[in-house]
């Protein structure tokens, strides 16, 4: 498959183990009124894998991520995206350099179907930031073979002519991520995508995740561990603000470190 196109003007930077390496942090640092919730974060993302922030309540994850997507403004540190600095940069330009997010509650518009609500994310992408509403439908149609294969890929093609308010809410997550893949994005991160989901929808989005990483890099906030275990190449466990562990799956869970935070002290 043809690997995506790298949207940034600065060069990625190896990691110390030689990873391509296409976000991160250093002495990434966020305080409110005296209190730390992130606190010295440093991170790194290697190009096309799959990377989990994970974490017991109140561990940092969902600020760590404001300030990873710029909806939040660091007190301290850096970060860096493809070897460019977008530490002091707007959330808007930052997804004009790839790095796009689909936020934790389903925002789709709910009385369009769902082949509209992609086709307006296709009509940002190309026009910038005019919507087009004014556009005869004849000039709109010309986006709707485009907006249909977004809507395939993610398994939404029965849907196409629904409307988004009739979808179950796995399915608006998939309309979600659909709307977010309309703007092409290098890589792309997820806030909870398996929050309020059944078993069924859970097992959809994962099996969705999964395809939509074969050509991207994938960032991810996630509570569901099982999807953690079987979706995640990397992972940094964050607590009381800071990273408490990172590797694979298999590394972490065995951290007593982690065990405590998630056990012994989050629910003892």
């Amino acid at each position: 498959m043809a690997q995506p196109t790298t949207h940034a003007e600065g060069r990625a930077r190896p990691g110390a183990d030689g990873r391509d390496i296409v976000l991160s942090t250093e002495g990434l640092t966020k305080e409110f009124k005296g209190f730390r919730a992130v606190n010295g974060v440093t991170l790194e993302v290697t190009r096309g894998t799959i990377h989990a922030l994970i974490g017991p309540n109140g561990a940092g994850k969902t600020t760590c991520f404001n300030l990873l997507t710029k909806f939040l403004t660091p007190s301290a540190g850096s970060i860096r995206y493809n070897g460019r600095d977008i530490t002091g940069m707007k959330p808007a330009d930052v997804a004009r350099l790839g790095l796009v997010r689909s936020f934790q509650i389903s925002a789709v518009f709910p009385h369009l179907t769902v082949k509209e609500n992609v086709r307006i994310a296709l009509q940002r992408r190309k026009r910038g930031d005019s919507f087009d509403f004014w556009r005869s439908e004849t000039v709109l149609r010309a986006l709707n073979q485009e907006a249909l294969a977004l809507v395939e890929a993610v398994g939404l093609s029965d849907f196409a002519e629904v409307p988004a308010v009739e979808l179950s809410y796995g399915r608006k997550r998939a309309l979600e991520i659909a709307t977010t893949l309309a703007l092409e994005p290098e890589m792309l991160l997820l806030d909870e995508p398996m929050a309020g989901m059944g078993h069924e929808d859970v097992d959809r989005t994962a099996a969705l995740i999964r395809r939509v990483s074969k050509n991207r890099t994938i960032l991810m906030v996630e509570h569901n561990l099982s999807v953690v275990a079987s979706l995640s190449d990397r992972i940094t466990v964050l607590a009381r603000g800071q990273v408490l562990a990172e590797g694979d799956y298999a590394t972490v869970s065995k951290d007593p470190r982690v065990v405590e935070a998630y056990i012994g002290a989050g629910h003892g």
